[in-house]
């Protein structure tokens, strides 16, 4: 018999993608620093969203906010799945709540301190104001955010003092997480460890108010969960059970991707894979809460790599390249109901590129989650192909390019003359110079939400690329500059959103 046909997902009535709206992927890190700092959830953050509420931009993507490992700066990354990237705290709001003085601020902008030596100044100004034993703020959001906060706090104190290594090569005894082991370690570290918490406040605190600011303006945020974590986490090291790692907690296979448009040999991403029988038998707690936390921060989250779901690419950990993996069924349905119970209906987006099967499909529209269209893949000449904006559904968020993906100009600039040739031929006006041209058509899908990178608004060539996968080099490192986002930019973009009808009510 032939297989049932897929039913396409119905486009939310619910939640933020009930009606039609613009957006702009901008990491924080790109956002422009100060004396050459990178991004931070500071002033340029606040200019940022009034640039989007002139723009009529009502989404701001952003990647994931999590904090990276020493040297890469990669946020799919991490050290802990659950945290708050420290380093995204702006100085300037410290010294703006009296928590930290300008000379400070000045020490760390001329090298002469760290980031961490100002984040402990602050935190001892804020003990001395309020002593560390009271009812504070605080407190209270540590006390709340104990079930994560605690693995964090534990772990990021014993690498330190372990000098950055890997769990796997810590000594046995806190490999494996012995409880008189730990206790022992971490007493030294008890201040070290209450510097984190309040670093992880911080942070948490500064992202409601700028996620406040933004709320009054009209404008959202938008999420990005990676699919998988690090090997070297919090998340692994304290709950290896839910991984199919082997006894001394290294991977039996690792993640991955098959040949694909990235790259010849597939990626071969390195993070362990879960034991989904052992993270059933709780019902999904360890997914429940990293989703919790997302919704505790986002309006609207992207699901990456969500085929993972139905099926995973599993790498064998001596394999030299990901061609030698196989896919590994997944109980996807059963991870998703978890996931939607949690985070509620009408708040996931799930990230279907690459190899989509039909049982892909299915799982995502089964779950009532949008995909995403990128028009950088649409134009190869075959009119059945799902990218075309003529094909988009509703219930979909369409792009121009990724963060994966080359930059529109770039993209553009790469293209033969029989390729720009085929791109036309689906433009809106194609006399319209690129990106604006491939904005418009963005802008003009029947995808309830459309999102532009800011390299696409900013014009920007391939040297603002943020990342090319499967590369080591090169990524996360973009940054707009000063002055970027002009009214006029944003005027230019309003145009757009207005006439395709993307400006809420």
């Amino acid at each position: 018999m032939p297989p049932e046909p897929i039913v396409p997902a119905r486009a939310p009535s619910t939640g933020p993608l009930a009606v039609r709206r613009a957006g702009v992927l901008l990491h924080v890190t790109s956002l422009p620093g100060v004396d050459g700092g990178h991004g931070e959830l500071g002033p340029a953050a606040y200019r940022f969203v009034d640039f989007l509420e002139t723009a009529g931009c009502t989404v701001w993507q952003v990647l994931p906010l999590v904090p990276t490992h020493e040297g890469d700066g990669s946020p799919y990354n991490a050290i802990s799945a659950m945290a708050g990237n420290p380093d995204l705290v702006s100085l300037d709001l410290l010294v703006k709540d009296g928590l930290l003085e300008p000379e400070a601020v000045a020490a760390v902008r001329a090298g002469r301190a760290t980031r961490q030596e100002a984040h402990r100044a602050a935190a001892a100004t804020y003990f001395a104001r309020h002593g560390e034993d009271a009812d504070t703020e605080f407190t209270r959001w540590c006390a709340d955010e104990a079930e994560w906060l605690e693995t964090y706090v534990t772990f990021v104190a014993l690498r330190e003092s372990l000098g950055h290594v890997s769990w796997l090569d810590w000594p046995a005894a806190l490999r494996d997480k012995d409880r008189a082991a730990v206790a022992e370690a971490v007493e030294p570290l008890q201040g070290r460890m209450n510097d984190l918490r309040f670093e992880q406040w911080l942070f948490a605190r500064q992202w409601q108010a700028l996620r406040e600011y933004a709320a009054g303006r009209g404008v959202l945020f938008f999420g990005d969960l990676p699919i998988f974590v690090s090997l070297d986490s919090a998340d692994v090291w304290a709950a290896r059970h839910i991984f199919r790692l082997d006894e001394e907690g290294r991977p039996l296979t690792v993640t991955g991707v098959p040949p694909d448009y990235f790259s010849e040999d597939g990626q071969r991403w390195n993070n362990p894979h879960y034991d989904w029988d052992a993270m059933a038998a709780d019902d999904f707690a360890w997914w429940r809460l990293r989703i919790a936390n997302q919704r505790k921060l986002f309006d609207l989250v992207r699901i990456d790599h969500f085929r993972g779901f139905q099926a995973a690419w599993h790498v064998p950990a001596d394999a030299p390249t990901a061609r030698e993996g196989e896919w590994v069924e997944n109980p996807g349905p059963d991870v998703l109901a978890a996931l939607l119970d949690t985070a509620g209906t009408g708040t996931l987006v799930a990230e279907d590129l690459g190899i989509i099967t039909a049982e892909v499909n299915a799982l995502r529209t089964g779950a009532g989650l949008p995909g995403m269209k990128v028009l950088h893949f649409a134009f190869d000449g075959n009119a059945d192909n799902a990218y075309l904006p003529e094909n988009h559904e509703e219930a979909t968020v369409a792009y121009t390019g990724t963060h994966d993906n080359d930059t529109t100009m770039g993209w553009w600039e790469a293209q033969s003359q029989e390729e720009r040739g085929e791109v036309r031929r689906h433009l809106l006006d194609p006399s319209e110079h690129m990106p604006w041209a491939l904005v418009r058509l963005a802008m003009a899908s029947h995808a309830r939400l459309a999102v532009v990178p800011a390299q696409d608004l900013l014009e920007l060539d391939a040297s603002a690329r943020m990342n090319t996968p499967g590369s080591a080099e090169g990524n996360w490192s973009w940054q707009a500059e000063n002055g970027a986002f002009t009214e006029a930019v944003a005027l230019r973009m309003r145009a757009l959103v207005e006439e395709y009808d993307r400006l809420p009510a």
